[in-house]
């Protein structure tokens, strides 16, 4: 007799809602609205951090790039016994594996290339000695990218 009780009772609370229970089914407008103010909020905040963080890595980037075409101009021209006529030059005799891109221009060709005023032995052509950014501007400190 308990058992056709509990029986009986468990197949009148059956998993489907009874007509008067109102069952809520997503979200209301109105919590979507403050869901959405609060991501856009969050966006506000975070976007102009996250441009500043990638234009300093272009920066630091940029830096390394000069650095390392210097560092191989000044190889080739002790080594050669005479300085590279091109960025080129250094590609094609080993000292880079390419010519770098600029990531502020995102081209290999805005390089501005200085010439040695003496060349390195008195026989030798004039040829490169210096390297510089062709992007505009100037980074967070105001240093302009060509002084670089």
């Amino acid at each position: 007799m308990v058992t056709m009780k509990l029986t009986k009772h468990f197949e009148n609370h059956s998993s489907r809602p009874s007509p008067n229970v109102h069952r809520q089914r997503g979200f209301s407008l109105m919590e979507l609205v403050i869901v959405m103010t609060i991501l856009a909020i969050l966006a506000a905040i975070a976007l102009p951090m996250f441009n500043k963080n990638v234009l300093r890595a272009k920066e630091v980037t940029l830096q390394q790039d000069l650095e390392s075409m210097r560092r191989s101009i000044d190889n080739y021209t002790i080594d050669k016994q005479k300085a590279p006529q091109s960025l080129q030059e250094l590609v094609t005799a080993g000292y880079l594996r390419r010519v770098p891109v600029d990531p502020l221009t995102k081209s290999s060709d805005t390089w501005i290339t200085e010439n040695e005023d003496q060349p390195f032995t008195p026989d030798a052509p004039i040829g490169l000695k210096n390297v510089r950014s062709g992007a505009e501007g100037a980074d967070s400190e105001g240093k302009a990218y060509t002084e670089y």
